[in-house]
């Protein structure tokens, strides 16, 4: 088969292997992005939590009053069940809902965390984390974020809450998706 001096272009046998090569390429890619992608969203939501801890101590140092780091469904009062993935807020007690005021029946938020994706697990030994007039924490927490579904995933982060109010982020790889 000759071809013409002016005739361009591939044949179908050359489409072929050029086919069959970028989806062994992409084989080989998709893995790595499905990684990358855990590892950003991991991250986002750690942050998350690390900016309202943080938020929550420099109130508690502005109002002069405990602030606290809570567990919420409703993104209005303090959750006693299920996990951090359900949300959580950044709240303190107040009477005339513009003081904090330890003995007050209503509350003032001052940020309310979404859900996060199903798929995540977000785990720890503290239902809410206290936080001093002076910034200090009155309660220390450990906590563990993962992928649980589909499976685990190979990479977790760490977080840990110390009793001076400064908050720990630490990548784990052990697959294993507890606390």
């Amino acid at each position: 088969m000759r071809r013409r001096p002016g005739s361009r272009g591939f044949t179908l046998i050359e489409l072929m292997v050029g086919i069959g090569v970028l989806a062994l390429l992409m084989r080989l890619a998709i893995p790595s992005f499905d990684a990358a992608f855990l590892s950003n969203r991991l991250a986002s939501y750690a942050n998350a939590f690390s900016s309202s801890a943080q938020l929550a101590r420099s109130e508690s140092i502005k109002r002069n009053a405990v602030v606290t780091l809570c567990r919420s469904i409703d993104g209005l009062t303090c959750a006693s069940s299920g996990g951090w993935e359900q949300g959580w807020i950044v709240r303190c007690p107040s009477s005339d809902g513009a003081a904090c005021d330890a003995s007050g029946s209503s509350s003032i938020v001052f940020h309310v965390q979404p859900p996060i994706n199903a798929s995540y697990s977000f785990t720890g030994n503290a239902y809410s984390v206290d936080f001093q007039p002076t910034g200090v924490g009155a309660t220390a927490a450990s906590l563990t974020l993962c992928r649980a579904a589909p499976s685990a995933g190979l990479q977790e982060r760490s977080l840990q809450v110390f009793s001076t109010g400064r908050v720990s982020i630490k990548t784990t790889n052990t697959g294993s998706c507890s606390t």
